[in-house]
């Protein structure tokens, strides 16, 4: 199966081309990457991932889309993208947790201790999830939630592994770490849960609040 996979959920967007075989491997034929683009370009990078792979558009069989957390504006363009894909051309499409992407990076790089993995909520605030980084595949040991900034201080101060996107900016002892959509299509390749367009939806654990305008005033 030929997949499509569209990372941009931080300022490291990426685009990957990968194929699966019955055996479980996976083989990435093509990637485009921007960092610190002012504006996405989606279709751009679709196209460049796609000419280094070799594969037409017609032939991409499955899209995958990074849902965060991270850049609103850059999760809802790749959701749109899949969305409109599947409308023109009926491909599966899957989900898939960019801090789950983040994990998955980190072990397959050799991280073994535990890693608490961070995102800028704004607001002084941080989508923090913990790992165990086993040999095969990382374990989730605390789930994704929101945190204060003094509180991945507190973290680093006991000497936790602190790692995610442009961390280092904000903590000096983090690292950084991006979500890359060649390690989005290799755990896409596992599953099949696949969704309609529709229920693509972001990792955002606020609650959206709506500000309904007021009624227009009458002429005099």
């Amino acid at each position: 199966m030929k997949i499509l996979a569209v990372e941009f959920s931080s300022e490291h967007r990426s685009v990957a081309v990968a194929e699966s075989g019955d055996d479980g491997a996976v083989a990435v034929l093509g990637t485009a990457v921007e960092i610190l683009a002012p504006k996405t370009r989606a279709l751009t990078l679709v196209g460049a991932a796609l000419t280094q792979a070799g594969v037409e558009r017609e032939q991409i069989e499955c899209i995958a889309v990074g849902l965060g957390p991270g850049s609103y504006t850059g999760i809802r363009a790749s959701i749109s993208l899949a969305q409109g894909w599947q409308l023109a051309r009926g491909v599966k499409l899957l989900g898939v947790s960019s801090v789950a992407c983040l994990a998955a990076q980190a072990q397959s790089a050799g991280w073994r201790d535990p890693v608490t993995l961070i995102i800028d909520a704004q607001r002084s605030e941080f989508y923090l999830a913990r790992y165990d980084l086993a040999p095969t595949v990382p374990r989730l040991v605390e789930n994704l939630h929101l945190v204060p900034a003094e509180e991945v201080k507190r973290r680093l101060e006991a000497g936790e592994w602190v790692a995610g996107p442009e961390a280092n900016g904000r903590f000096a002892q983090a690292r950084n770490l991006f979500p890359e959509a060649a390690m989005l299509a290799r755990l896409a390749a596992r599953r099949t849960d696949y969704l309609p367009g529709e229920k693509l939806e972001p990792i955002y654990l606020r609650e959206t609040a709506f500000v309904k305008a007021p009624p227009p005033r009458a002429a005099t």
